[in-house]
Parts: C-alpha cells; structure tokens; sequence
C-alpha cells in the first residue's frame, strides 16, 4: 500500500483529503441506503450495497485507493445505465478519482497500518 503513496499528507492538505474522504463515504452512505429502502431491482440493489461499503471504507481510510476507484467506477455506472441525475454521478466519481490518486491522507486506518514508521535503535552501553 505504501508503494501508492509518496507520503501521507499532513497539515492542511491531510486536513483537506480527510474532508474529502467524510463527505464522499457519508455520501455514499447515505444514497445507498436511501436507494435500498425503496425496494430497486436486484442489479441496482447490489450496486447501492457496494456503493455503501465503499463509502464506510472511505470514511474511515482504510484502503482507500482499491476502495476509491470502486466507487469510480460504480458512479461512472450508474451515468452510463442512466439511473438519476447524472451530475451528482460526475461528481461522486470526480471526488473517488482524486481521492484514489492523492491517497487517504495523515489521519486514516491506511496511514497508521502502512505510513512510516519510526524506528529507534537500543541505547548502546556507554
């Protein structure tokens, strides 16, 4: 994971891909489960499933970029099968590309199980 990633942002830029990251997964919470209680086709069923998963995923920054580029993909979907208004689509899609190449950000699960760590040598005998 850390291989995608040069560092993990932090300070105002960390500050911002967070803010990205909550508003995109609560989003996607919050769409999935209002098209789940609404009773759609199966199809859309399980793409509102993913959508929902991807977005806790997001919202806790934990494995952002496999998670982003779902929600991508599941959003560029949805404007080509014509499911609703496409621009909230575009815009959902935008925000999980940047998010899958920028990375997650300082305060994130990815950043604590992958970032760098520090590692400090035993005192030696003096």
């Amino acid at each position: 994971m850390r291989r995608l990633f040069s560092t993990f942002a932090q300070g105002w830029p960390g500050a911002g891909l967070f803010l990205m990251r909550v508003v995109l997964g609560i989003a996607l919470i919050w769409r999935g489960v209002g098209l789940l209680s609404s009773d759609p086709p199966a199809i859309v069923s399980l793409i509102s499933v993913l959508g929902a998963g991807a977005g806790l995923l997001l919202l806790i920054g934990l494995w952002t970029p496999v998670s982003a580029t779902l929600v991508a993909a599941v959003e560029l979907w949805k404007i080509y099968w014509r499911l609703g208004d496409p621009w909230i689509y575009l815009l959902l899609a935008t925000m999980a590309a940047a998010l899958a190449m920028l990375g997650p950000g300082f305060w994130s699960v990815d950043a604590r199980l992958y970032g760098w760590k520090r590692i400090e040598p035993p005192a030696g005998k003096t």
